[in-house]
């Protein structure tokens, strides 16, 4: 999708890239206030990039958990014996799998990429190419898959103007597009009038931070909310429609999504307003009987404790908002479950609840 730059032009960015043996991405921990570019040189290092969110998003953190294993099959290389190699790139694909719990992507791209590893029988030059271009073709499919979520999820915004999204789902949680944004984008290019209410999403404040550049960014009319304001604004008849992204769909159509998710569609529930569910097909985790199967990860109390931002002179800094003798408790994600979810936008179709999800025949 396309960035403004400082010198008044614009141009189009991937959120996740490949060149050469290095990974490239957008540095999101520095957004809105600065715009720059983070190289990842070796897959310890990218896997680093994931941990810190440095980049993070479903689809995002797929698409550079693939690059990862895509830069250990090239280390590899210097191992010259295929036996060695191959321990190297299981070693690898271990300690990338690990970096993060809940994001279903995570899995699918490494797997997908150790797979077309473990396919080549040519040697390890081969190995390493067949990783790279595998890596390339699972990032593109990402993308492709979100363009093609913006072009169904249309649908459910005829005769709705006002959506509400938590956390961040555009473009910057993916390759491009973005998965609960991509049909507000969809709809804004032909023509609709299209106005967000972003919830900010403590602790990180993804919404406020990453939403709302990205919609500055694409001239869409926009509102940053506090986290607890939705309900209210849902009440008062502000609110049309509720999309969210998902990081782990289980095979039930529960769906693990950022922390006050399930939140938001209680509140849905109770005003009679529909909500939704983006994701690609790479995020259903078939294996995942329910919701209460997924794994929630738990994040540093600091990032409770503390909040960063600019000074009035632009000045990057971080302040305690908490007594020093304060613990917090961080959980990144919570499940909403599948009854409170009227559909789930795919890039095969959207899903619609009418007896219970069942997702399992979509892949």
């Amino acid at each position: 999708m396309k960035v403004r730059l400082k010198n008044g032009t614009e141009k189009h960015f991937r959120t996740v890239w490949m060149k050469g043996n290095s990974v490239y991405m957008i540095n999101q921990p520095l957004l809105p206030h600065q715009f720059k570019i983070f190289k990842c040189k070796t897959y310890p290092g990218t896997i680093a990039a994931i941990k810190d969110m440095t980049v993070r998003g479903a689809g995002a953190i797929g698409a550079t958990a693939g690059y990862a294993m895509a830069q250990a099959a090239i280390e590899s290389l210097a191992c010259r014996d295929e036996t060695k190699a191959l321990a190297y790139m299981l070693k690898a694909r271990e300690e990338i799998r690990s970096a993060r719990p809940t994001a279903q992507n995570l899995f699918y791209a490494v797997d997908r990429v150790f797979k077309a590893i473990a396919g080549e029988k040519n040697g390890i030059k081969a190995m390493a190419k067949a990783a790279v271009k595998e890596a390339m073709q699972t990032a593109d499919d990402d993308a492709n898959a979100c363009r093609k979520i913006g072009e169904f999820g249309m649908e459910i915004l005829e005769g709705r103007k006002n959506v509400l999204t938590h956390c961040n789902a555009g473009w910057l949680a993916f390759v491009d597009y973005g998965s609960a944004l991509s049909p507000v984008y969809a709809a804004k290019a032909a023509g609709k009038d299209i106005v967000v209410y972003s919830d900010e999403t403590r602790p990180r404040l993804q919404g406020a931070n990453l939403t709302a550049w990205e919609l500055f960014n694409e001239g869409i009319e926009h509102y940053v909310i506090p986290d607890n304001a939705a309900a209210a604004f849902m009440r008062e008849g502000k609110i049309d429609v509720v999309i969210v992204g998902a990081d782990r769909i289980a095979a039930n159509g529960d769906t693990a999504n950022k922390i006050g998710t399930y939140e938001k569609a209680l509140c849905a529930k109770a005003n009679g307003i529909p909500f939704y569910v983006a994701a690609p097909t790479s995020t259903i985790d078939v294996k995942c009987r329910t919701g209460k199967d997924i794994p929630i990860e738990y994040r540093s109390e600091d990032e409770v404790h503390w909040v960063s931002g600019v000074t009035e002179s632009g000045k990057r800094t971080k302040v305690r908002v908490t007594p020093e003798g304060s613990k917090a408790l961080n959980p990144a994600f919570d499940v909403t479950p599948e009854d409170l979810i009227l559909g789930i936008i795919t890039e095969k179709g959207i899903i619609y609840n009418s007896h219970g999800l069942s997702l399992g025949r979509m892949l």
